[in-house]
Formats: structure tokens, sequence, C-alpha cells
């Protein structure tokens, strides 16, 4: 029996509107959720053409052969940066004239595959083997209306089509638990001899990946005590835990700091979710947002070409703030990224290019304070990435101060489930 995907009523009028204008086609992606059971489809959003691409496809013989992959998975990856903890693309899809129909099974397969790829291609995390791993496409003759839904494993490229069953649900947007955190960060990243030739990028990307399994491994707490993972997220049994590590010692070249507080959030659907679930949610959100700004960052350092500075030479950067907006009729908050320069207006036309959702000014939520890099040359010995304290965490004196990572704790609600993971807290809400 293949997968059942439980629709948000809104995506389906959202896919009906979709004109054609003359065009072949018009593709897009499928946001939402996984469960062991089924997947939840709260988003669609069609990929924005190229102009001459646009041109191309008004042609009355326009093939498959016209689907821009290379287009459509950037789209793909940029849309990714957009969405919070627990939300993931899902799948493709692609409305065709009637002539069409038969024309696009194999092309929406590959798209699928490619865009998985490209979204997959930078992430600090890996999927485990218990997480589903079928994705969607979804094709839509726009004349008969008429729908075929196929899922494939993505873990296996040549993976046969299974069918799958697409039905409509009101009011699937609002049965979402929100799950909200402030991390504290001072990411002290060491360059040995060898490292220090390479590029910024590069560095900061090997840093962040040794952090990253911090984050995944380490223990996490709810109302102060450690929960069994297979339990219900409000309930279960409490656990004993005992968190050790040691630290190791290098000499450095140089370093690179990344500092400051990132506001995290993560959704997970109300069906009895799982500690485990709600977790890893934020667990992947944290990695996410920390490695997507430093991306950004980098691009816009490439796109000015501001060089890097050589030698004994500080190098100071500011890192985008990460910014929210409601994603209209839900409970769910997309986001973006901006550097101080960058208006709301950019803002709000970013959200109508990568998602084709039309968001009013006011709604967009400034969620952080300055967070920098800062890049030294200088030679010393730090404390590698590996390092982890014994002693308890101690409360920053305000959000722009830090300690190191691994000591650091966040504001804790009157109702919270915190989190302890190298020194992590997030709290919980349930709308």
């Amino acid at each position: 029996m293949g997968r059942t995907y439980i629709v948000e009523e809104t995506v389906g009028q959202y896919l009906s509107n979709i004109n054609l204008q003359g065009k072949a086609f018009v593709s897009g992606l499928l946001i939402g959720q996984c469960s062991s059971q089924k997947d939840y489809v709260i988003l669609a959003t069609r990929t924005p053409p190229k102009e001459e691409q646009s041109e191309n496809l008004k042609h009355p013989k326009a093939k498959s052969d016209n689907l821009d992959e290379e287009w459509a998975t950037e789209h793909a990856y940029q849309v990714s940066r957009m969405l919070p903890g627990g939300l993931l693309v899902l799948g493709v899809f692609i409305i065709t004239t009637l002539e069409l129909a038969n024309d696009f099974q194999n092309a929406l397969r590959r798209l699928m595959f490619a865009v998985e790829k490209s979204i997959n291609r930078k992430r600090l995390w890996n999927f485990t083997e218990e997480e589903v791993s079928e994705r969607v496409t979804l094709h839509i003759c726009a004349s008969t209306k008429k729908i075929f839904c196929r899922s494939y494993d993505i873990r296996d490229p040549k993976s046969s089509a299974r069918p799958a069953d697409w039905k409509y649900q009101n009011g699937l947007s609002s049965s979402w638990l929100s799950l909200e955190c402030t991390v504290h960060i001072n990411i002290h990243i060491p360059l040995s001899a060898t490292s220090v030739s390479y590029t910024l990028e590069k560095n900061t990307k090997n840093g962040l990946t040794r952090w990253a399994k911090q984050i995944e491994n380490g223990v996490y707490l709810i109302n102060g005590q450690v929960k069994d993972e297979d339990c219900d997220l409000l309930e279960g049994q409490l656990l004993n835990s005992d968190h050790r590590s040691t630290a190791t010692v290098q000499i450095c070249s140089g370093s690179v700091n990344l500092k400051g507080a990132v506001k995290c959030r993560a959704y997970i659907h109300n069906s009895k979710p799982k500690v485990k679930e709600a977790v890893q949610a934020v667990k992947r959100d944290i990695m996410n947002t920390v490695a997507d700004r430093c991306e950004i960052l980098f691009e816009d350092l490439l796109l000015n070409e501001i060089p890097e500075k050589k030698d004994s030479e500080k190098e100071f950067h500011i890192l985008p703030r990460r910014v929210f907006v409601p994603l209209s009729g839900s409970t769910v908050m997309l986001c973006d990224y901006k550097f101080d320069d960058e208006s709301a207006e950019e803002i709000r036309d970013h959200f109508m290019e990568m998602l084709d959702q039309t968001i009013q000014i006011e709604d967009v939520e400034i969620a952080e304070e300055i967070n920098t890099v800062c890049v030294s040359s200088s030679v010393n010995s730090q404390a590698s990435l590996d390092t982890t304290d014994d002693e308890p965490p101690k409360q920053p004196i305000k959000t722009t101060i830090v300690l190191k990572i691994q000591q650091n704790i966040g504001v804790i609600a009157a109702f919270t489930v915190a989190v302890l993971a190298a020194g992590i807290s997030f709290h919980y809400f349930s709308d």
C-alpha cells in the first residue's frame, strides 16, 4: 500500500488557480512534514520562470526537455533555507496541458531526485535509517484536473514509482505544535597550519561539521529532566543521565569565531508527537540556521567581491539576522535572513519570488540582535570543538554576550521544554 499525503485544502486551491497562460507546463515544490504513518502537505509554491524560459514554454511543441532542472533545484535549495525545523520539501509538482499529460513522468522523477540532492548537499545532519525516505511527485492535467500522485524512495535512485493517496483536509495548517529556543553561540573554530590556507567558507564548514556533532549528541532535558525519547512529548518516564566528555588542546595558526544569539523554531504535527520528534526538529533547526546564515554571508562576500584579509589582521563580518513571517491561515511561521542594509520591502519581495506568498510588512518579525564572524590568524593554543565541560551552565549577562557554547543556556518560559545539548535550552508552545 502506498503512502498517504494529507493536504491542506488551501494547497488544492492554490494548485487549481495556477494558470498556464499559454505555457506548456508549470512546476513547483510541495512542502510539509513526514511521519511514520502519513505525510502532511501545508504549502505548494511554483518555481519562478526565467525570462528566456517563459518564451520557450509558450511553444506549442514544448516537451519535458524544456524543464530546467538546474533552475528548479536552485529554487528548491533557496526555499529550504526558509523552512523552520520540522518542515521539508516533500516533493515536486507539475501542471501540464492535456497534450503533454504523458510526457513528463520520467522528467518529474529525475527532478524529484535532483531536488533532494540539491537540498542535502550542505546539510550538517543526515536522515536516520528509521525516518521516512519517500518523496512525492504530483502531476496535474490543467484541463481535466486529473491527479497522478506517486512516491519514490530517495535512498534508491533506481526505485520504481509507488501509487500514493492525495487527500485534502481543511484546517490542517492549524494543527501544529510550535517549539522555540534562543541559542547563545560562541563557536571557536581553530585553524591548523594546513587549514589556514583554505578559504574562510571551507574552514567554517569544517568547524561547523564538528560543532554539529555536539548538537546531535547532546543531552536534552524536558522540564529539567531527561525523558524517554519514545514517550509522548508531554508525558513519559524520567531517566537518569550522566553526561561526561573531555577536552583536547591543539596549536593553532589562526581561528574563526562565530558569536551571537540565534532564534530557532520548529513545528511538529499535533498527532501524538514523541519526545524524539520534538528534539530532532529543534536540533536540525539549530544546525540549519547557523549553517545557512554563514553560507549567505559567504555568498554576499563573493557577490560584492570583498577580499579576505591576510597576515595578522582580524576580520569581522556581520551575519544576517533571521526574520519570521506567518504563513497565511496557519499557526506555522516561515523564515528568511536579512542584512542590516536590506529593507522589509526586500524581504516581502523575496517571499513573493521564492514562495509565491503575499506578506504584510508589519508581519515581518526581526528575531535577533547582531551576530558576528571574527577571523584571526594569530598563533595560539585553543581548545578544539570537541571540548565540553562538566560544570553546570551559567546564564549569559545579556543576549549578545555569551560564554563558550558548551556552557550557554537560554531564557526558559513559565512552561518549558528545556534542552541541554552542549548547553542549549528551548521552550515549547502549543497553539
